[in-house]
């Protein structure tokens, strides 16, 4: 089976279904005001309204208070929730529907004690680590970090562009890879170009 794709940072329903066109399984939407790539309720409902079947919209929230992911889902038809902050495991089960969990890998991060944590979870998201950034950096992390038994589906993200994801994903073998600015013109603002080709990165890979 091949790697599945989510492209994060959508913040047009252009972008999205370009990058449904070319091969993504999921989008994310960014509910964080101090991203770059943040949507408002009313953009990301018109985005979601537009996605074909089979498509899942995932919704990014960073510490966000509970009225606030409320207010969200009372408005958008979201899939999966992504927590990118230091949310515990109860408050990520709160809503009743499926999440992942980000980790901001350092040398000395558990892994395996996050999985045991999070056991719940649909993925454990693995993120570069970026001092005072929730994510979204653009620099990869030491993929030997991560255990070759870690009993969780492992959605790899961080840094990854059409050069590195074949590479990434031959070493890893992750569920799914995660890209936002690997396949951007500008920071919020997708490349159908660079969707492309980080797609065929992914299709080489499952290849070989």
């Amino acid at each position: 089976m091949r790697t599945r794709v989510k492209i994060c940072g959508i913040t047009s329903i252009k972008d999205a279904l370009a990058a449904v066109r070319h091969g993504a399984d999921a989008i994310g939407l960014v509910f964080y005001a101090q991203s770059p790539r943040n949507v408002s309720i009313a953009q990301a409902a018109e985005i979601v309204a537009a996605l074909p079947a089979f498509i899942s919209a995932v919704g990014l929230f960073v510490d966000a208070a509970p009225e606030e992911i409320q207010a969200v889902l009372a408005k958008v038809k979201l899939n999966l929730l992504q927590f990118h902050g230091n949310e515990t495991p109860e408050a990520c089960r709160r809503y009743g529907l499926p999440y992942m969990k980000a980790v901001r890998v350092q040398a000395d991060t558990n892994l395996l004690q996050y999985a045991a944590d999070y056991g719940d979870a649909k993925a454990l998201l693995l993120d570069a680590y970026s001092e005072g950034v929730a994510g979204g950096t653009g620099q990869t992390f030491d993929w030997n970090l991560i255990p070759k038994n870690l009993p969780q589906n492992i959605v790899l993200a961080g840094g990854l562009n059409a050069d590195n994801v074949s590479s990434a994903i031959r070493q890893v073998r992750p569920y799914a890879v995660d890209v936002s600015g690997g396949v951007e013109q500008e920071k919020g603002i997708k490349d159908a170009g660079k969707i492309a080709a980080f797609m065929q990165g992914v299709f080489d890979a499952a290849e070989v």
